[in-house]
């Protein structure tokens, strides 16, 4: 699973990567290309995974990432802005809300391997705030960022709620599921957005 060489990116980095992320969600909106030029930054041409999270007004616009690093940070990151755009948990992005939508980019640590055979010992595993979770059973998978804590600040509530996203019973971990935690260092798009 994900792959990040550089972790964590230095403040300059991940603001770079941030600037970048929602240069591609300006770029969709217009219809124009996305910029091509490839960062200086040797962090962010380094293999990552990322998530990236829109939002309007506190609600969520889209959020898409990857688990596994296979592509440099910044081409990884910015397909998924672009990907994010038309989550289909929600309606597509427009270019109305451009003045008002967030832009954060999450890059994830490489995740760890949790050696776990109940649901009780991976909610003792967890680390409430910090860790991110992956539920793997197959080739099936779920996982919540680190920053669902905030909406589910208890370690069973955490994990029962992935379970269900990931299709399984919540009362019990699913014979041969794989759990894995990572961490996350999120960066916030901070320029002001102009009506398009």
């Amino acid at each position: 699973m994900g792959v990040t060489a550089v972790f964590p990116l230095s403040p300059a980095d991940g603001e770079a990567l941030a600037e970048i992320v929602a240069g591609a969600v300006r770029a969709n909106l217009v219809d124009a290309p996305v910029d091509g030029r490839v960062p200086r930054s040797r962090a962010l041409r380094t293999l990552g995974s990322s998530f990236v999270t829109l939002e309007r007004a506190g609600s969520l616009r889209g959020c898409v990432g990857t688990l596994d690093g296979g592509r440099p940070l910044y081409r990884d990151a910015c397909r998924n802005a672009v990907r994010a755009m038309a989550d289909p948990r929600v309606p597509p992005v427009t270019r109305d809300e451009w003045p008002a939508l967030t832009v954060s980019v999450s890059v994830l640590s490489p995740p760890e391997p949790l050696v776990v055979r109940s649901l009780a010992e991976l909610c003792e595993e967890l680390r409430p705030k910090i860790d991110g979770l992956i539920l793997a059973v197959g080739a099936r998978q779920a996982t919540f960022l680190p920053t669902v804590w905030r909406k589910l600040p208890d370690p069973v509530d955490f994990v029962r709620a992935l379970l269900h996203k990931g299709g399984w019973p919540d009362d019990e971990l699913p014979d041969g599921a794989r759990a894995l935690r990572y961490t996350a260092d999120t960066f916030h798009d901070h320029e002001a957005h102009e009506p398009l």
